[in-house]
């Protein structure tokens, strides 16, 4: 398969960021792309809503659903999955982009923000995929895809930030089972990641300017998650990916095109 044309692709967190690229992606092929976020109305410090950005899907080529979707919510998430099956007449991919980043250390994260991070990040992952797996079922090449961490068990990835970690890990973790899990279904589970910090709002908020600087794109993720969904899914699960390596595979070989800053030594992600 060399396009998504025609396929449905449910995103969390598309209105921005990473989300948003993978929309604008799939996208570009004509494929039906249904943005989820909590954004419906435009924020004073985040660029983008979900109509806004189903607004650059259509532009781009392909057919678009906004949902407003807080993925806390079960039985939002539900509704959601449904509404966009009967508006598409299925499901083919999931993406679990939607995530809450606080680097914070053990005594400086509250049980409020511990909450969230494993709520949206774990929760949200595993709910999602549990909704959606009724319908990729259906599909001829089913990808469930989520933008989380190769599993490392040093300390070193804890120390600094456990809860975090212990989130972002709890999405591959569902990744790893449910690969085996529906592997004789022929559902693909794997994770993504990238080896550079990438140029969101995350790493505008969360690191200094400089660190911005030495990012990548969002784009270098998208593409690298376009190249995952077009593989056979039978052949393609229980996969850490990183994008450069998955576009080197690719043969893509100028990297510089995702530079924020071309030219600049880049920062290396967490976790990698």
């Amino acid at each position: 398969m060399n396009t998504l044309r025609g396929k449905t692709i449910f995103i969390t967190g598309s209105s921005r960021g990473i989300g948003r690229e993978i929309a604008l992606r799939c996208a570009r092929d004509g494929a039906n792309v249904v943005i989820t976020g909590k954004t419906v109305e435009v924020h004073p410090k985040l660029s983008g809503t979900i109509h806004t950005v189903a607004e650059e899907v259509r532009q781009a080529g392909g057919r678009a659903l906004a949902i407003q979707l807080d993925v806390r919510d079960e039985q939002a998430i539900t509704a959601a999955v449904e509404q966009a099956a009967a508006q598409f007449g299925g499901i083919d991919v999931l993406v679990n982009n939607a995530s809450v980043i606080s680097l914070t250390p053990t005594l400086q994260t509250s049980a409020k923000r511990l909450d969230l991070m494993w709520d949206v990040n774990m929760r949200g992952t595993f709910l999602a995929s549990q909704a959606c797996i009724p319908h990729l079922r259906k599909s001829i090449n089913p990808h469930i895809l989520s933008l989380s961490p190769p599993l490392n068990m040093q300390a070193k990835w804890f120390a600094p930030h456990v809860a975090y970690t212990m989130s972002k890990y709890g999405m591959s973790m569902c990744m790893l089972g449910m690969a085996q899990e529906f592997a004789p279904e022929g559902i693909a589970c794997n994770c993504l990641w990238s080896r550079t910090t990438i140029a969101t709002a995350a790493i505008e908020n969360n690191f200094p300017e400089a660190i911005l600087r030495a990012s990548r794109k969002p784009a270098i993720v998208a593409d690298a998650a376009h190249a995952i969904l077009l593989r056979d899914s039978k052949g393609c699960t229980g996969n850490f990916f990183i994008d450069e390596e998955v576009l080197r595979e690719g043969g893509v070989s100028d990297f510089e095109q995702y530079a924020v800053s071309p030219g600049i030594s880049l920062y290396n992600d967490l976790f990698l």
